[in-house]
């Protein structure tokens, strides 16, 4: 059966959670392709990769709260 957002809280909190996650995918891709501008002008070295290192633990940060996600939302709310 299909659901809305004007639903119930369930619906509210299903759509909105995932148009959060949606929204850092977004922001997570666009670190990915200044990372890989980044890389091809040859902005990094061994000394110096803060921005690479802060994209990877923003995706693993991401990972996790999907997992949070996932499991209290979608696994234990359905």
């Amino acid at each position: 059966a299909s659901f809305t957002i004007a639903d119930s809280v369930y619906g509210s909190t299903f759509f909105v959670a995932t148009s959060f996650r949606g929204l850092h995918v977004i922001i997570g891709t666009s670190f990915l392709a200044i990372c890989f501008y980044r890389l091809y002008k040859c902005h990094f070295s061994s000394d110096h990769h803060f921005g690479f290192e802060a994209a990877a633990w923003y995706w693993h940060f991401v990972d996790i709260v999907w997992l949070f996600l996932y499991i209290f939302i979608y696994w234990w709310g359905g």
